[in-house]
């Protein structure tokens, strides 16, 4: 039982998984040990918010210091020279949106869009820090319920 929250957990702070791989098996977890879905929704929640935190600190800190790897440089540069495609593009459509097109970006639940992604978003674009946290915050609130409605949808269908 301990190993699945740890699992949660894990799973949500990670830039891979987040708020979108977590919370389908924490709502399955939840219903199984009769867990109320408030509870575990939260939870998920706020670890996602947890690693906008964790993000930064990567970004601001652990970065500059793994750059003298050559292994991650040249699989950081070859994210980033693909992400950056990616911001162009959201910069070009929605920069007269500002930070609400930060909290959209993040709110999508789809791969790539996640509090990880935001905070590396606003982080390329130098932009206001709190205003940033804020803005993805409540993105990651936005997406989780949209993930929590999808898998109870889904769930609902095979009950």
């Amino acid at each position: 039982m301990n190993l699945r929250i740890l699992w949660i957990i894990i799973l949500s702070v990670l830039p891979v998984s987040e708020l979108r791989g977590s919370l389908p098996l924490a709502i399955i977890y939840a219903n199984e040990y009769n867990i109320p879905i408030a509870m575990i929704f939260s939870l998920v929640v706020l670890l996602n918010i947890l690693a906008i935190f964790i993000a930064f600190y990567f970004l601001d800190n652990i970065h500059n210091f793994l750059l003298k790897n050559r292994f991650y440089k040249k699989r950081f540069e070859s994210y980033l020279e693909r992400f950056q495609k990616k911001v162009d593009k959201f910069e070009r459509r929605y920069s007269a949106l500002g930070f609400l097109a930060l909290t959209f970006f993040v709110a999508i639940p789809l791969p790539v869009t996640g509090a990880w992604s935001g905070a590396l978003l606003s982080w390329i674009l130098d932009l206001d820090r709190k205003k940033s946290i804020l803005s993805i915050s409540l993105g990651v609130i936005i997406a989780g319920i949209l993930m929590l409605l999808g898998t109870l949808g889904f769930l609902s269908l095979l009950s």
